[in-house]
């Protein structure tokens, strides 16, 4: 077999022949959609004549249909244990939200479309890999855990490595090497429909995502509510952004904003948390001199659409899915180890230690200066390059 080395990642095996029809297992949110997206154009650059179909949830079709980018279509996944959960008992996921007939119907029709390659970009392979050998592809790649069933060409999964680098190993598997990916471009209609929210009178725009699906992972809100005050105060328009279940916390970070600020300047900081679907934040997103969030999808979607970012990370998420350059993208991160409350190892993987069950948030202590400041420096970066 011919091999080959990509550099800084792994071996670049030998093309599979013939390949007309690519499936990739990927469940998740967002973020873990992006992760795939260097190796989903890896695979598109190396198979130009194949389609590549994503087996993912609603929001990662929402993503593909808002914008162009390497996904030709999607397929829902049914839901599994380890693949696509539906409702959780606390932490324990719940059989009876398990539909067996649902997927019985689901790899039914996956193995009619007979794919030729099968790739496995969801975890460690326990439950995700048995799920992608029922697909009957005729060739399979993916990660595994020494427990886990082997596919065709494996590699090993270990917790801690930057996520879009693991699945470009993945590709590598596949006989994809890794290429310079273009930007998403989000679709005409999601940029028509954010032209009324931009402020010409501002000198730059900067979107505000306060969430993160980990408690943990969230800097404080008094602590975004004074970086869009400064921000504010110097010149820029502040949109903060979320979905409908952050409304809330949107709102009052931008209340606790406008407090800090004159009155000519109010109207410098607004919510939009809600209000956008998944194309409308993509075209937001990509019109915005610099995002500040921290490690959280939309910070993601920010990133793949070629939007400057400043990130704040616990070091364990910033070593997975932190950005790599330092050019476009700026990283804050705390350095703690154990739980705030209770001092447990927080370094433990979920299935080697159970969460202690506290959700203090981990990045408390990072200065909203230095945090104001970076986003200035990627502003007047970001509004020379765009020739402002």
């Amino acid at each position: 077999m011919d091999v080959r080395l990509c550099p800084g990642m792994g071996p670049v095996l030998e093309k599979f022949r013939d390949v007309q029809r690519i499936a990739v297992l990927r469940g998740g949110g967002l973020g873990d959609l992006i992760y795939t997206y260097p190796a989903l154009n890896a695979l598109k650059t190396a198979y130009p004549q194949a389609t590549v179909t994503l087996l993912g949830t609603p929001v990662h079709a929402a993503v593909a249909t808002a914008t162009d980018g390497p996904v030709d279509d999607v397929e829902l996944l049914p839901v599994a244990r380890g693949v696509h959960d539906g409702p959780r008992n606390g932490e324990r996921f719940d059989d009876d939200a398990e539909d067996v007939a649902a997927q019985e119907a689901f790899f039914k029709a996956m193995q009619a479309r007979k794919f030729d390659l099968a790739l496995q970009m969801h975890g460690g392979g326990r439950f995700s890999n048995p799920f992608l050998l029922r697909l009957g592809a005729r060739h399979t790649a993916g990660t595994r855990t020494k427990d886990a069933e082997p596919l065709e060409r494996n590699l090993d999964y270990i917790y801690y490595q930057n996520e879009p680098e693991r699945w470009l190993e993945v590709a590598g598997l596949a006989g994809a090497p890794a290429v310079v990916a273009p930007p998403l471009f989000p679709k005409p209609e999601h940029q028509r429909n954010i032209v009324g929210l931009r402020d010409p009178q501002r000198s730059s725009l900067v979107v505000v995502h306060p969430g993160a699906t980990d408690p943990r992972r969230r800097w404080p809100a008094s602590y975004f509510a004074k970086a869009a005050a400064g921000l504010a105060a110097d010149g820029a328009q502040v949109l903060i952004v979320g979905d409908r279940s952050e409304k809330a916390l949107a709102q009052g970070v931008a209340e606790l904003a406008v407090r800090a600020l004159p009155a000519a300047s109010r109207q410098a900081v607004t919510s939009v948390a809600g209000e956008l679907d998944i194309g409308d934040l993509a075209a937001l997103l990509a019109e915005a001199s610099v995002m500040l969030a921290s490690d959280s999808g939309p910070r993601h979607l920010a990133q793949a659409l070629g939007t400057p970012t400043v990130g704040i990370f616990w070091v364990g998420n910033a070593i997975n899915a932190g950005p790599r350059g330092r050019s476009m993208h700026r990283v804050h991160m705390s350095w703690l180890t154990r739980c705030p409350r209770c001092g447990a190892d927080i370094t433990q993987v979920g299935w080697t230690a159970p969460h202690c069950g506290h959700d203090d948030t981990l990045i408390r202590g990072i200065a909203v200066a230095d945090v104001v400041q970076d986003v200035l420096d990627l502003t007047a970066t970001s509004l020379l390059l765009r020739g402002k």
